[in-house]
């Protein structure tokens, strides 16, 4: 039997590479911001100076979420590896000049930095309807969404290791703090996120609000005339919903789907249902989900101060091993587990089959992807709040949000052809793209990057590269 431990004989380790850049990505981000204008954009909205020392406050907000989409955690991590790839973007700003930035960042500053990214915004989803394959309009249970964009609400909870500002105990038992965001179910992006102590209300209208309304600027104008909101049980509100309707003008129609609190009088009304009211569930992809039932509870159930043509539906199913300590008299008693949804969806304009309640309970289910939105939005930055300082963790919030920004758009319209990457996770994209090494060349008066040619992506990687290159700017 041979040795498997030999292979590093005559094996001997080094620090005295040249020309070496790690995190090859970064140049991909990098190139992105300035092509579709968003470098451009904050340098417009952003503090400036004529003094020779002056960092330009939009190349150093760049620098941060290039550098938080590649899995910096500090401030001080970003200026490392701005130092460590100096000789491409140049001399990266330092970790005291970048607080400074993001402790400056007011509402007036933020509102700016809003208008900013809504244009930019615009120009993208423009070209994500020019791209093979067009906009990506969601499909839910076998039916093509075209046309609507879906807004998906969530609060998370942030944990802090430190008494830092605003940190208090969250309704989970840890401490820390409890953000509330919107993303686009369409496209993946961030369009909202605000930083709230841990012991905001999880259901607190004004919040939901706020942040709706900053998801809601950012969509860009001509797509807004068909939105779909969907939020967890938080959203089942009396000053919400009617939030939500008041909404629809004659020029935008919103449709909502929202998680309901089952109360005795929901129960009561359960109970009522015939055994013919149930119907077999729809899976995502259309067919039948075998042991997921459903039924219309609206008109059995009678409620008061709930906005007109509110529609409730109940789902029901076998109750699980982790469902046992939170059953309900009634749950005990039937054998079954029920959840029941509120929606104002009569029908979806151009959606066949939009009014059944078998659609209607898909489509709030899809609403569950959201959590993935979350997790993976948390691994760019929010997970781990950098400062003792409000206004700086604010602010590192707005720039996680761009980190997102950006790497859905280098995935949308640059790798749309590559199946591995189209839908690829951050922790995904930085072991294949990302974080990819690379060697700093020079010859005949150029530059050139060049990877390692036995790397699968490495073919992704330029071909990215060359799409950026060709990219229309924002005009």
């Amino acid at each position: 039997m041979s040795d498997p431990t030999p292979w590093d004989q005559r094996l001997y380790v080094t620090s005295d590479g040249k020309n070496l850049i790690g995190h090859a990505g970064a140049v991909l981000l990098r190139k992105l911001a300035d092509r579709t204008g968003l470098t451009r954009a904050l340098s417009g909205t952003l503090p400036s100076s004529t003094a020779n020392t002056w960092r330009d406050r939009a190349t150093v907000l760049v620098h941060l979420a290039v550098a938080i989409a590649l899995g910096t955690r500090s401030l001080l991590e970003a200026e490392q590896l701005g130092l460590h790839q100096q000789p491409l973007p140049g001399t990266p700003a330092s970790d005291s000049t970048t607080r400074r930035l993001l402790a400056a960042m007011d509402e007036a500053m933020t509102a700016k930095i809003a208008k900013a990214r809504r244009r930019i915004r615009r120009h993208v989803w423009t070209l994500l309807h020019l791209r093979p394959g067009g906009f990506p309009y969601l499909t839910v249970a076998g039916r093509h969404l075209k046309g609507w964009i879906v807004v998906d609400l969530d609060a998370t909870v942030t944990t802090s290791a430190s008494k830092k500002e605003k940190a208090a105990p969250t309704f989970k038992g840890t401490f820390g703090f409890h953000p509330l965001g919107a993303w686009c179910a369409n496209t993946g992006e961030s369009l909202a996120m605000h930083l709230r102590p841990g012991n905001a209300g999880a259901n607190t209208v004004d919040d939901h609000v706020r942040v709706l309304a900053d998801a809601l600027d950012q969509v860009p104008g001509p797509a807004r005339a068909k939105l779909l909101i969907r939020i967890d049980g938080a959203g089942a509100t009396h000053e919400l919903l009617k939030h939500l309707e008041a909404l629809n003008t004659t020029r935008r129609t919103v449709r909502y789907t929202v998680g309901w609190k089952i109360t005795s009088a929901d129960e009561a009304a359960i109970a009522r249902l015939p055994e013919s009211a149930w119907e077999t569930a729809l899976a995502q992809d259309g067919s039948l989900q075998e042991g997921y039932q459903i039924a219309e509870l609206t008109g059995v159930n009678t409620r008061q101060g709930w906005p007109e043509g509110l529609r409730l539906i109940v789902r029901r199913v076998r109750p699980w091993g982790r469902h046992a300590k939170k059953l309900t008299a009634l749950e005990k008693h039937t054998g079954w587990k029920y959840a029941v949804l509120a929606t104002n969806i009569g029908r979806m304009h151009r959606i066949a089959g939009s009014r059944q309640i078998q659609f209607l309970d898909a489509l709030h289910r899809d609403h569950a992807e959201v959590e993935d939105r979350v997790r993976t939005n948390k691994a760019m930055g929010p997970a781990n709040l950098p400062s003792q300082s409000w206004t700086v963790n604010r602010g590192w919030v707005l720039a996680a949000n761009l980190a997102c920004d950006l790497d859905a758009w280098l995935r949308l319209p640059t790798l749309h052809d590559q199946a591995d990457l189209a839908g690829a996770e951050p922790d995904t994209m930085r072991f294949r793209l990302y974080h990819l090494p690379a060697r700093l060349a020079r010859h005949a008066r150029r530059r050139y990057l060049r990877l390692e040619r036995t790397w699968p992506w490495a073919e992704a990687f330029t071909a990215c590269w060359a799409r950026l290159n060709v990219l229309p700017a924002v005009t």
